[in-house]
């Protein structure tokens, strides 16, 4: 019986602590029991260095049995990998680095590809680093500490440290603070960076839900958007519903 079906999860105190901590995760990027800084300890004594299927196979078991983390997970992760695959990125960016997993799914599908993830959080930088470095991907993914929203010094550092530029922007994946999705992707959007056929796959548009960024992404399709709804669940369980937006920019 696999891990998804042995029980429930939302009866699982993992993930009852996890809301009981959302204040603390919406303050600091993470929940405060010290499960993000565990499942860098899990994932380097379990997985194989180098193999980044397998480190990806034991986040997913770290979060089904352990603790529950609020990255993509596996089901919608399959979504993001077929989105990443139609881009085909040379450029590859995420808002909301977490423990690095949305990165590592982005590096293993597009093995050609740049990535830069932005993340509020230094302490959840360093928890990423250290799987991205297990991987063996460290050398293709590069986390920014720091917020779009932060008045344009974050967006600087993009543009003078890493080169981004006009159209450059292959693909762009959403996992951050919900009520930042759509403030956030205009202004990367007012920077240029994007070009005609750039994707952006947004996560949790369902839940804990992002409801002026999917009322922005109707108003837009057909327009300046192409915009494809994938109903699915919420990460590492069947029965909170959510939604992930795939959105190609038609410039």
């Amino acid at each position: 019986m696999s891990l998804r079906r042995k029980l429930p999860l939302l009866l699982r105190w993992s993930v009852l602590r996890t809301g009981i901590g959302i204040r603390n995760f919406n303050r600091t990027g993470q929940i405060g029991d010290g499960r993000e800084a565990a499942a860098a300890d899990y994932v380097e004594a379990h997985a194989r260095r180098g193999d980044i299927d397998d480190v990806l196979a034991r986040l997913d078991e770290y979060a089904y049995a352990k603790s529950f983390l609020v990255n993509i997970g596996d089901e919608k992760g399959r979504l993001l990998d077929a989105a990443v695959r139609r881009a085909a990125p040379r450029v590859a960016m995420e808002l909301g680095t977490y423990c690095g997993y949305g990165a590592l799914r982005i590096a293993r599908a597009a093995p050609a590809a740049r990535v830069l993830s932005v993340e509020l959080a230094q302490s959840n930088a360093e928890v990423a680093r250290r799987i991205w470095t297990h991987a063996g991907v460290d050398d293709r993914i590069t986390c920014v500490v720091g917020t779009i929203g932060d008045g344009g010094h974050t967006l600087d550092v993009l543009r003078d440290d890493h080169q981004l530029a006009s159209g450059t922007l292959d693909l762009l994946f959403i996992d951050h603070d919900k009520n930042a999705y759509l403030a956030d992707l205009r202004s990367i959007v007012e920077r240029g960076w994007l070009h005609a056929g750039s994707i952006v796959v947004a996560d949790n548009v369902g839940f804990p839900g992002s409801p002026r960024y999917r009322a922005y992404m109707r108003e837009q399709q057909g327009k300046d958007w192409q915009t494809v709804e994938h109903r699915t669940h919420m990460e590492y369980q069947t029965l909170v519903p959510d939604l992930v937006l795939e959105s190609e920019y038609r410039g």
